[in-house]
């Protein structure tokens, strides 16, 4: 007979003898002696659940040598049962320093990747075509930024300059290299963006706008150019007429002026007229030309 069956037998007999009053034990000293000898392990005593029965008799027992030999079986079958949580706990350990260490494997292996994706954002980000400009709340700056773009929009349509930069960031630029020269937004600042905006819409000077949109001048170049550079192509060919005719700075400083036939008086419809050229604005503003008409005496001025 096997171990589990000779404790299945004890068992059976010892369950008749744990009544509250004790009575029927006489032959319980000996089936516990019995159990001693028994090589029962953690197996045995799962499927028997012989301690339980074994305690069960040490409570109902008026002996005291039962009692003792009782309480020594449990104590050593609980020896057991602490071993295998013991073993189990080591081999949660076990896999919980395993899952761990897989972990790291893992987060070295994917480093490599990570930083790939981290060199390729920076990539992308270092040849965008149009390089970032400075994020500002303040309100005269953005309403410039939105006049410019309206300015840089005039006279287009949306897919006429498809792979350009936008005529918002273009604004952005275009401020931005403005308010680096000058560091504020004083009566300087305000001017120089409003020549930009006027000579931008100026119907008449379609080269500047798409010169700019397709980038052949740039911000920082726009942000500095004179009035002369930026004049539509009509009033160029006027000033070369000028240059043509000799006349030169001394000449426009005269008091008595300079004769020509170039311009016509509004009233008279005669072409003899003498004109002086002063600088009365700002430097990067085109100079005022005074016109007087020799026939009426007629006197105007244009830019």
């Amino acid at each position: 007979m096997g171990v589990e069956e000779e404790v299945m037998r004890i068992q059976k007999k010892l369950s008749k003898m744990t009544s509250d009053d004790g009575s029927g034990q006489e032959q319980a000293l000996d089936l516990l002696k019995e159990l001693q000898n028994l090589k029962i392990n953690l197996d045995v005593l799962t499927k028997t659940r012989i301690g339980m029965t074994v305690n069960a008799l040490r409570k109902s027992s008026k002996d005291d040598e039962v009692i003792t030999l009782a309480k020594t079986l449990i104590k050593n079958w609980k020896k057991f049962l602490n071993n295998s949580d013991n073993s189990k706990s080591s081999t949660s350990s076990t896999e919980s320093k395993d899952s761990s260490s897989k972990k790291e494997e893992k987060r070295k292996e994917d480093k490599p990747k990570r930083e790939e994706k981290e060199k390729e954002k920076e990539k992308k980000l270092s040849s965008t075509t149009f390089p970032p400009t400075t994020v500002t709340t303040d309100t005269v700056r953005l309403k410039c930024r939105e006049m410019l773009a309206a300015a840089i929009k005039t006279d287009s349509k949306a897919d006429d300059f498809e792979g350009c930069a936008s005529p918002d960031e273009l604004a952005e630029e275009l401020e931005e290299a403005i308010f680096q020269e000058f560091k504020n937004t004083d009566m300087r600042y305000k001017n120089r963006v409003r020549s930009r905006i006027a000579n931008l819409k100026d119907l008449k000077n379609p080269t500047l706008r798409t010169n700019f949109r397709i980038g052949a001048i740039s911000a920082q170049r726009l942000a500095t150019m004179t009035a002369e550079e930026m004049a539509n192509d009509e009033v160029k060919q006027l000033r070369e007429k000028f240059t043509k005719e000799a006349i030169n700075d001394a000449q426009l400083a005269t008091a008595q002026g300079t004769k020509t036939d170039m311009l016509k008086c509004g009233k008279c419809k005669k072409r003899n007229c003498t004109y002086n050229q002063l600088q009365t604005r700002s430097s990067d503003e085109p100079m005022t030309t005074f016109v007087l008409c020799n026939e009426c005496g007629n006197r105007w001025k244009f830019c």
